[in-house]
C-alpha cells in the first residue's frame, strides 16, 4: 500500500484505533502501573515504586522480613485453568451435537432454536447464576425431588463445590460455544454426508471427514469465548462456591473491594493477562501451522 493510499485510510481506522486505546490499551497501561506501586491504607494506590504485588504471588514474608513460598495464590490459579478447561471441554462436548442439531432442521425450526439459545442473554448474568443457588441448596429443587422419590432422606450438599462452581460456568458460557459451531455447519451442503452414507462411511467416519473438518473452526473460535471468560469469571466462583473455592476473578475483585490492596489485584490481573496472551499466540501458531501448506 502506498504512502498516500495510507493517509487516506487513516481517518477510517482513527475511530477503531481510538476505541481500542481508550477502552483496552489505556487500562492495561494503568493496570500494569498500578501493579508496581504501593497500597495506600484505605485502597488506592501511592509511591514508592515497587514489585512487592509480584513478590506476593508467591511468597510472605516471615516476622524477620525472610522470604517464604507459599502456594496459595497459585493454587488458586491451577483451579481457575482447571475449571476453565473443564467448562471448555464440556461445552463442546454438548454444544458439537446441538449445534449440528440445529444445523440439520429447516430454516424456520433453525431459527427457532437460535431465539432459545440466545434467551438466557435477555437475562442478567446475576440473576441467571442465583438462581442455581435456589436450585441446588439444601432446601432447593434437586433435593426437594430427590426426597420425594425416595431416592435420599437427607438433604445432599450441592453446592459450595468445584462441581457447582462447574454447573455455573458451563451453564454461563456454553452458548458462546454452541453459536459458532452452529454458524459453521449452517453452511455444511448436506449432500456431502449423503454422498459419503453413499460411499459406505458410517457415521462416525461421515463425522470425521466431513463434518468435523468444517465445524473445526467454529470449535476453536468457541473455545477461544468459553475459555478466557472463564478463567476471569467471579459470578459463579461467588455464588456457587460460597467464597470457599476462589478463581482468579474472585482473588482480583477481592484484592479491589473488601482486602483494598490494589496493587496486588492490578498484579494478578496481569499476570492473567500475560497467561492469556501466551496461551492465544500459542494456539495461533499451532492453527497457522495446521493450515499452511
Amino acid at each position: 500500500m502506498s504512502g498516500t493510499a495510507r493517509v487516506r485510510t487513516l481517518p477510517l481506522l482513527a475511530p477503531a484505533l481510538g476505541v481500542i486505546l481508550v477502552f483496552m490499551v489505556a487500562p492495561m497501561l494503568i493496570a500494569g502501573a498500578y501493579s508496581f506501586l504501593t497500597a495506600g491504607a484505605y485502597g488506592g494506590v501511592r509511591l514508592p515504586v515497587t514489585g512487592e504485588a509480584y513478590v506476593r504471588f508467591l511468597f510472605e514474608r516471615d516476622l524477620d522480613d525472610s522470604l517464604i513460598f507459599d502456594d496459595t495464590y497459585l493454587v488458586i490459579f491451577a483451579r481457575s485453568i482447571a475449571l476453565a478447561a473443564a467448562t471448555t471441554v464440556l461445552s463442546v462436548l454438548i454444544g458439537l451435537p446441538v449445534a449440528w442439531f440445529m444445523a440439520c432442521r429447516d430454516k424456520a425450526t433453525r431459527d427457532l432454536l437460535v431465539l432459545a439459545i440466545t434467551i438466557p442473554f435477555w437475562t442478567n448474568l446475576l440473576i441467571r447464576t442465583y438462581c442455581w443457588v435456589l436450585i441446588l441448596r439444601d432446601q432447593g429443587l434437586v433435593n426437594a425431588a430427590l426426597i420425594g422419590t425416595g431416592v435420599t432422606s437427607e438433604p445432599i450438599t450441592f453446592l459450595y463445590s468445584n462441581e457447582a462452581i462447574l454447573l455455573g460456568l458451563v451453564y454461563s458460557f456454553l452458548p458462546f460455544m454452541v453459536l459458532p459451531i452452529y454458524a459453521t455447519l449452517e453452511r455444511l451442503d448436506p449432500r456431502l454426508v449423503e454422498a459419503a452414507h453413499d460411499l459406505y462411511a458410517g457415521r462416525w467416519a461421515a463425522f470425521r471427514y466431513v463434518v468435523w473438518p468444517l465445524a473445526k473452526a467454529g470449535v476453536a473460535a468457541g473455545t477461544i469465548l468459553v475459555f478466557v471468560p472463564a478463567l476471569g469469571a467471579f459470578l459463579a466462583p461467588d455464588l456457587l462456591g460460597g467464597g470457599r473455592k476462589l478463581m482468579i476473578g474472585s482473588l482480583i475483585h477481592l484484592q479491589f473491594t473488601s482486602s483494598r490492596n490494589w496493587p496486588f489485584g492490578a498484579a494478578a490481573a496481569m499476570i492473567l493477562m500475560a497467561f492469556v496472551l501466551v496461551a492465544l499466540v500459542i494456539a495461533a501458531r499451532r492453527r497457522a501451522g495446521q493450515v499452511a501448506p
